[in-house]
């Protein structure tokens, strides 16, 4: 590659650089200055030219300028021939003339630099089991510097050291080898006198079998990627002169065994457990049985006898015992799906395993703390939970009893919520726990709430106030414990019924209704129901004005009040009876003997009295005609007068109809024929 930098010019979007030789050609487009150019070939001089570009086309080439590429990386490859040294070769660069290395441990800032006009190099007094980064670098003849190419190496690891060298217990023979960790080694391999060998990877020690009576040394050897170390300095070993062995066939019941020894009377055996308690045993069987407490360590030696006395040497085994499973194991729920599993440690245990037998015996713990977490349990679901300890040496004990502990009851949902009547409202929800759970529906609402206990799916609040609206949810209650809530739904009941109402006549066919205001009701409908008809408002208001009615009927009234979503109330009041009818037909007569009879004819039935009233310029006049009576006389003080006459007739409360309308006429003197007629019975019309 080749960097170009040139001056951008005004108007310009973008560039094109241009790079050729005789036999080659190649643009590329940049966005601005500077500008690369790759594909090109290493040492090699091109002739480099820039144009600038917009939307009406690409500018001529600039004057072309020379540059040239520089050599390619070294090609490194290492290995490490020694556990402090690195060897480095590389194929010759074509056109190079010198090389850089620059060494540097991985995790370390200081470095090694030199310069080198050989294709190998080596170096030396290096930190074994190390990783270390070498970058590589060419120069040409005109002393530019080319590409680098960097890669790692680790030496092999350094000499590991054996610890000890063990007989290990039981039946079979063998010798453990234990060795010191080394740096930078993945695994190792212990190699025998005898010709065997054995290897681990993660562990500091490995095991072979052998046979008693040997005599023999074992070396340890490192490996990682680079090779392997030196061999560790030999370690002898001596294997015993017989074998024994525990074995423990039942809980609390040990069994000491060792291999037979020639010319031997009896053995004598001692069994020293780890907190100072001893026993032994003379016998001359070759078996010896104690008893044995889970989670101790016994240290156990046999000695041969014969007349000459006691064995000179007898080695001594150790033996551990299963750990005991914890006592005082409590469960409690701590969540609805997780219980926390709580013991005492017990001796012996290096470890807990926590399972569950309806979570297919997975282990939901396995630490070394007593105590554990059962999360993400079903609900309503009993679980039988054991606790496992186990050592390194016996594995774990398997004969521990399981606790049983229930999780929180399952959520139950409403199905649905339905208003039976005025003020009762059932709700239906789901029951998915066993039929020993009980259910706790409540309608939480701004000023009070309402509980409902049942343990099926349906659960009735009554007398629930009109008017509210409520938040109504359902959680699950058992002995283990209580449910997450189940999701809200809306509980509205419906508006109130106005306290009072009261309903007066304005006019002979039209009445004013008042309200008081329903409780959660936005709209009511008003309706004055009769045989004869009915008249009916729907308003937002506390009050209607109705037409439509009849009089001397009797009404019953009724109202539906509307909520805001629709929720309706039927309401009903005491009837209400229209007013009498006011009389039609109203005439006044002058009679003879200077009394004026006002005469009218009634719509209704002839049950209410009547009361007229005159009023004149002069004089007022006042008369009550009984029921049954169609006029009423009054004796005339003052001749010649104008009257307003109003016959109104009386309710059976004794009050008054107002609202009859009044009718004027003009009463000339006798004698005078202004306005007057012949009528019978020798009376004078007189007009209106």
């Amino acid at each position: 590659s080749i960097t170009v930098v040139f001056t951008e010019v005004f108007g310009a979007t973008s560039y094109i650089l241009r790079a050729e030789t005789d036999d080659f050609f190649l643009e590329t487009p940049v966005s601005g200055s500077p500008g690369t150019v790759v594909q090109l070939q290493p040492y090699t001089e091109y002739s480099l030219s820039v144009m600038s570009v917009n939307s009406g086309g690409r500018s001529q080439p600039s004057e072309p300028v020379n540059g040239k590429t520089v050599v390619t990386a070294p090609n490194l490859n290492t290995t490490s021939p020694s556990n402090d040294s690195i060897a480095v070769t590389w194929p010759p660069v074509e056109y190079a003339v010198l090389y850089t290395l620059c060494i540097i441990q991985e995790g370390s800032s200081s470095r090694l630099k030199l310069n080198t006009t050989d294709t190998t190099f080596t170096f030396d007094d290096l930190e074994a089991g190390r990783t270390y980064c070498i970058k590589g670098t060419a120069w040409d003849a005109e002393g530019r510097t080319g590409d680098d190419l960097t890669v790692c190496q680790i030496t092999r690891p350094p000499s590991p050291d054996v610890i000890t060298v063990q007989v290990t217990p039981g039946r079979s023979l063998g010798i453990a080898v234990y060795w010191l960790p080394v740096q930078g080694a993945e695994n190792y391999i212990a190699w025998f006198s005898n010709g065997q060998n054995c290897t681990s990877e993660v562990n500091t020690y490995c095991y072979i079998p052998v046979e008693c009576g040997q005599n023999r040394s074992v070396s340890v050897i490192a490996y990682n990627n680079a090779g392997p170390s030196n061999p560790s300095q030999p370690a002898e070993y001596f294997t015993c002169g017989y074998n024994i062995w525990v074995e423990q066939p039942s809980a609390g019941n040990c069994l000491l065994k060792w291999d037979e020894v020639l010319l031997v009377n009896y053995y004598v055996a001692f069994i020293k457990r780890d907190d100072g308690t001893e026993n032994s045993c003379n016998t001359t069987e070759t078996t010896c049985q104690f008893s044995c407490t889970c989670g101790y360590t016994y240290f156990v030696t046999v000695f041969p006898y014969n007349s000459a006395g006691s064995s000179p040497y007898s080695q001594v085994r150790n033996y551990t015992t299963i750990p005991c499973c914890p006592q005082g194991v409590t469960i409690k729920l701590v969540s609805t799906d997780t219980l926390e599993v709580m013991w005492s440690p017990v001796k012996g245990a290096e470890l807990y395993e926590t399972t569950a037998a309806q979570t297919n015996d997975i282990i939901h713990c396995n630490d070394t703390a007593p105590v554990c977490a059962l999360s993400d349990l079903r609900c309503n679901t009993a679980y039988s939970v054991t606790v496992t300890p186990c050592s390194e040496l016996q594995g774990c004990n398997r004969t521990c009893t399981p606790y049983t502990h229930e999780t929180a009851p399952c959520t139950p949902e409403i199905l649905s919520i339905t208003q039976t009547n005025s003020s009762t409202y059932t709700v239906v929800i789901t029951t998915p726990n066993t039929q020993n759970t009980s259910y706790t529906v409540t309608a939480i609402g701004r000023y009070d709430t309402y509980n409902c206990q049942t343990r099926n799916s349906t659960c009735t609040f009554t007398q629930l106030p009109c008017g509210s609206t409520y938040e109504v949810t359902t959680v699950a209650i058992t002995t283990i414990g209580r449910s997450l809530p189940g999701y809200t739904k809306p509980l509205e009941t419906g508006p109130c019924c106005p306290l009072s109402i009261n309903v007066t006549q304005v006019t002979q066919a039209m009445t004013n209704v008042t309200w008081s205001p329903g409780n959660g009701a936005r709209s009511y409908i008003t309706t004055l129901m009769s045989s004869r008809g009915h008249a009916r408002c729907h308003t937002l208001d506390t009050q209607c004005l109705m037409g439509c009615i009849t009089c001397s009927t009797n009404y019953s009234v009724n109202m539906e009040a509307i909520s805001s979503t629709g929720h309706r109330t039927e309401c009903r009041y005491h009837g209400f009876s229209s007013s009498p009818c006011c009389p039609t037909g109203v005439k006044l007569y002058r009679r003879t003997n200077n009394s004026l009879r006002v005469y009218w004819r009634s719509l209704g039935p002839l049950i209410n009295n009547h009361t007229v009233a005159l009023y004149g310029t002069g004089a007022n006049y006042t008369c009550i005609a009984a029921a049954g009576s169609m006029y009423c006389d009054i004796q005339e003080e003052t001749c010649g007068d104008v009257y307003a006459v109003v016959a109104a007739p009386v309710g059976q409360n004794g009050v008054k109809v107002s609202f009859c309308q009044a009718r004027t006429y003009s009463v000339p003197c006798p004698g005078s024929n202004a306005g007057m007629g012949k009528y019978p019975f020798d009376l004078q019309c007189l007009k209106e």
